[in-house]
């Protein structure tokens, strides 16, 4: 007699990970429930099937658990750019959504519940190398952004659930969370094309922060192979157990953000900045940007170049160490980098124009650096009048 499948129910599936997560799922012969707000784009594979409903509405999400032996929680609101100023619908998603992503597991008799969180739980800006799970979450009122407030939050209450009593059938509900880098690969729709959106636009005219400065991505087939092994380790009476644990997952390559993205630029044909301005004037300029954003956003909802918590993440040094999650899971990464991207990007008509002018770009550095620096003295106590 067959082994009955298991059935995986991933809430954000219709996302770019939880899609990619679906399919791996899918093809190692699990069911896959994909849980969202918005439809998937085209046909799904045999052994996939869509439930359309909002992490806001408790009744929504009992009813897309029901009959699920694991949820992946992937679902969340405001990781970048305009969505980090909309603190209403951040709470909503990120608090309430993960609440009842909780109750309806206990309800409904799910027994074992993986998170996807973020390395933001316990960085704010400051300097982390080879940090490791012993940190304390960030105090709340220290972080500069909702995402990462709201997700600290909502990974507290999965760390408190862990080991609570089902209410329908037997056992408990076994929670862990995993906290991921930023995520890369072909067809990534939050991050790349913004990027590549800044590159085809002029603005990507400059870096800024420290060149030594390191941070840390991840490939979205790691942090699929995390989650896969994460689930297959949410077992209580097994040693060792990630039932109740927190691990930080990357590519275990910590890089100067602005040379990881070096083969994206210059693999789409335009040249790499070689202007750098200091982090402070980039984070002062961010920092003003929000605040234009809150008096004009009601009107005009315009995505800001970079917020506060964009400077930080991408320009103060902050990696942690895998030590945990290869001992307890056996997460070993594999190797990848942004050639896929490129060759994706390129597929779809992305790329440099040959006989473009120069002069553009150079009158642009120039306007740039004047019109910040500008703005930057204008906020200066006693300049301007």
């Amino acid at each position: 007699m067959s082994k009955q499948k298991d059935t995986c129910l991933i809430t954000g599936g219709s996302g770019y990970f939880g899609y990619r997560l679906a399919c791996s799922l899918q093809a190692k012969g699990s069911a896959v429930v994909l849980f969202d707000v918005t439809p998937v784009r085209g046909p799904l594979p045999a052994g996939i099937s869509f439930f359309q409903g909002d992490i806001r509405e408790y009744p929504q999400v009992q009813r897309a658990v029901s009959g699920v032996d694991c949820v992946f929680h992937a679902a969340s609101y405001g990781m970048s750019g305009r969505e980090q100023l909309n603190r209403r619908l951040i709470e909503q998603v990120n608090v309430q959504g993960t609440r009842n992503v909780l109750k309806a597991c206990v309800e409904m008799g799910v027994p074992k519940l993986v998170y996807t969180s973020t390395f933001n739980v316990v960085f704010g800006g400051q300097v982390i190398e080879n940090g490791d799970e012993s940190l304390r979450y960030l105090p709340l009122h220290l972080h500069p952004d909702h995402y990462s407030r709201t997700k600290s939050l909502a990974e507290m209450a999965v760390m408190g659930a862990n080991g609570a009593s089902l209410k329908a059938g037997a056992g408990v509900l076994s929670t862990c969370a995993l906290r991921a880098a930023g995520i890369y690969g072909p067809g990534e729709q939050r991050h790349l094309p913004r990027v590549v959106g800044y590159i085809e636009r002029g603005v990507f005219r400059f870096v800024y922060g420290d060149p030594d400065s390191r941070v840390e991505f991840v490939h979205v087939d790691n942090l699929v192979s995390a989650h896969e092994l994460a689930a297959g380790a949410l077992v209580p009476e097994r040693e060792p157990s990630s039932a109740g644990q927190a691990y930080f997952i990357s590519d275990g390559r910590p890089v100067n953000n602005f040379e990881f993205f070096r083969p994206l630029v210059e693999g789409l044909g335009y040249p790499f900045p070689t202007l750098r301005l200091p982090l402070s004037l980039v984070y002062f300029l961010a920092f003003l940007t929000e605040m234009i954003h809150r008096l004009v956003g009601p009107l005009y909802n315009f995505q800001p170049l970079l917020t506060r918590t964009e400077v930080y993440k991408t320009g103060v040094t902050h990696y942690f160490s895998m030590a945990k999650a290869r001992a307890q899971l056996g997460y070993e990464p594999r190797e990848h980098d942004l050639t896929e991207a490129v060759q994706w990007f390129r597929s779809r008509g992305h790329g440099r124009r040959p006989g473009r002018s120069a002069l553009g770009p150079l009158l642009l550095n120039a306007l740039l650096v004047c019109g910040f620096v500008a703005l930057a003295l204008s906020y200066l106590p006693g300049v301007g009048g």
